[in-house]
């Protein structure tokens, strides 16, 4: 017999409030980093979370180019690139990708931590990724260690 005064809460689309997370970078290891930012992309901390709906906040991750590696990453990590053609693999290492686009190397990482569907290009949208420690965004909370 089910208990029938159980009741599930659906949040509205209108009753949403969506908050701003700042997070330095330079204070995390990448890894570290990205599975902070991917929950709450997601919405995960929220007690109203709900797995099928879009709850997640903003968040914008400062000091992009400091962030942390540990062991020999640097060197050792390659990213691959496949045009489709024959002769088409490029490869780098994340050296050479941290050189040219750090914001890219934390984006992969966090987009690589979300679920592979079509929610993952909307939460994405919200991760802004600053090379500095200055920004106009207007911050509600502060991530620290």
């Amino acid at each position: 017999m089910t208990n029938k005064s159980a009741k599930t809460y659906l949040p509205k689309a209108s009753e949403i409030k969506r908050r701003w997370y700042e997070i330095d970078a330079s204070k995390f290891p990448l890894g570290r980093l990205a599975s902070r930012v991917a929950p709450l992309l997601r919405g995960k901390h929220r007690v109203d979370f709900t797995p099928h709906m879009d709850m997640g906040d903003f968040v914008v991750v400062k000091n992009a180019k400091l962030v942390k590696f540990t062991g020999g990453k640097l060197a050792q990590k390659k990213y691959h690139r496949y045009s489709g053609y024959p002769g088409g693999l490029k490869t780098a290492t994340l050296k050479e990708v941290m050189e040219k686009k750090p914001q890219k190397v934390i984006e992969d990482a966090v987009s690589r931590m979300l679920d592979p569907n079509r929610m993952r290009s909307k939460l994405m949208a919200r991760l802004k990724v600053v090379l500095d420690d200055k920004h106009s965004f207007k911050i509600d909370k502060t991530i620290e260690k």
